[in-house]
């Protein structure tokens, strides 16, 4: 994979349960010689061995606890322990505080703990955290979300072409510091429900953020995608797409909304 490369991949983008050809949320970022596997929902496990080996990711990204973003790591688990696969453990897994814990009740059938840290290197996060994986940086932020401790994500590559996604979370200041002026935006529209965008207030915060490109993914039942993409495009004057699985979406630079300023993440602080 040459270093140039970076892209997005969908994993799936069903809410809040797997449906037929779509596992709940996941993406595969591919950049800067590295492959991170961001959320874990139903079903991406499988989707994600469409596109790179288990044995070749090289870390995780869980944005909550919820089982549609999380619950295919407890499958991961076994594969990295117990499948002969060829690979390096443990693999580097960022979450949110209580992540190994939360998967140890789930995997241990007995009196002794689960040995949750044997295939994955757990580091949680909080407000700000930032990491490197390969040549991108990680930058995690807390965000709304009606529920457990939530994280919105930026990557950004070495020659700054960025990507953000939002996580599930409901419109919030953070969530639009942090995908200030990226290349490309991921932005969840699960519904007019606690802790969630809408299709329309995606399109809102992608505005406000004076972002490159917005994805809707994560949308909810009885809207369909092309009725989402149409909502949140009456806000959003850029190039809006939605998060149809196995679509590749590369990161490149675009323009930025009109009349919009991009500053950098630390100085819209």
């Amino acid at each position: 994979m040459g270093a140039e490369v970076f892209r997005v991949v969908v994993l799936g983008s069903a809410t809040p349960y797997p449906q037929p050809g779509n596992p709940c949320s996941g993406q595969l970022v591919e950049g800067g010689g590295v492959r991170v596997w961001v959320d874990a929902g139903t079903g991406t496990l499988a989707e994600l061995q469409r596109h790179v080996a288990l044995a070749d990711i090289d870390a995780v990204w869980i944005s909550h606890l919820h089982a549609d973003h999380c619950a295919d790591l407890l499958t991961a688990y076994y594969a990295l322990l117990y499948a002969g696969l060829d690979v390096s453990v443990p693999v580097p897994l960022f979450g949110p505080a209580g992540i190994a814990d939360r998967l140890a009740g789930f995997l241990t059938n007995g009196p002794e703990r689960s040995p949750v840290e044997k295939a994955f290197a757990v580091e949680e996060l909080h407000d700000g955290h930032v990491a490197t994986v390969g040549g991108l940086t990680l930058r995690s932020r807390a965000v709304d979300h009606a529920g457990p401790d939530a994280f919105a994500l930026r990557v950004e590559s070495e020659d700054g072409r960025s990507f953000v996604y939002s996580g599930d979370c409901e419109p919030c200041p953070p969530l639009v510091e942090l995908a200030r002026g990226c290349d490309l935006f991921f932005c969840e529209a699960d519904g007019d429900v606690p802790g969630h965008h809408t299709p329309a207030q995606a399109g809102l915060s992608a505005a406000a953020a004076g972002v490159g490109r917005l994805v809707v993914t994560h949308v909810g039942a009885g809207v369909e995608p092309d009725e989402a993409v149409a909502l949140a495009a009456a806000g959003f004057p850029g190039p809006v797409a939605h998060a149809d699985p196995g679509a590749r979406f590369e990161v490149t630079r675009r323009s930025r909304t009109p009349g919009r300023t991009p500053t950098s993440p630390a100085s819209s602080r």
